[in-house]
């Protein structure tokens, strides 16, 4: 599911409604080990453009 929701969000981040959206569906389904793995990921390749989206999302994980 990890790889399935990277491809997801980097299909989708040129539209931030779309990116939230899909960044909200993959932090429900992902299981702890593979959420702290998405965190990582989308900080390395969206924190430029997203940095807000990330913090209000990942800020108790």
């Amino acid at each position: 599911m990890l790889d399935y929701a990277k491809s997801i969000l980097s299909k989708v981040s040129f539209d931030r409604r779309l990116f939230e959206k899909e960044l909200r569906k993959a932090i429900a389904l992902l299981v702890e080990h593979e959420l702290n793995l998405l965190k990582e990921w989308c900080y390395r390749n969206f924190s430029s453009k997203y940095r807000d989206v990330l913090n209000k999302h990942f800020q108790t994980i």
